[in-house]
C-alpha cells in the first residue's frame, strides 16, 4: 500500500516511471546526476494514484513534523472566499 506521508515528499510514495528511480529515491537526469524536481511523469503517477486512493476531494497539506491527508480538503478550498 502507497503511503503519501512516509517520504519528505508525498510524489516520492511511487516508483519513477522516467528513471526509473524506486519509492523514497530522488529522480535522476539522463546524465545520472540528482534532478532538481521530480519528473512530470512521476508526479502524474503520485496524483492518479491518490485520487484512487483517497478520492479527488482529498488533499495533502504540510504539517509541523511531515504531511497529512485531509479527505475533503479540496471541498474546503473550494468553499473559502
Amino acid at each position: 500500500m502507497i503511503d503519501f506521508t512516509a517520504w519528505s515528499h508525498p510524489v516520492l510514495a511511487v516508483t519513477c516511471p522516467s528513471c526509473g528511480r524506486r519509492a523514497g529515491v530522488m529522480c535522476r537526469r539522463p546524465s545520472g546526476h540528482k534532478a532538481a524536481d521530480f519528473h512530470v511523469r512521476r508526479k502524474a503517477e503520485a496524483d492518479r494514484h491518490f485520487i484512487d486512493r483517497h478520492g479527488a476531494d482529498a488533499s495533502i497539506e504540510r504539517t509541523g513534523n511531515g504531511w497529512r491527508i485531509d479527505p475533503q480538503g479540496r471541498l474546503r478550498k473550494d468553499e473559502a472566499p
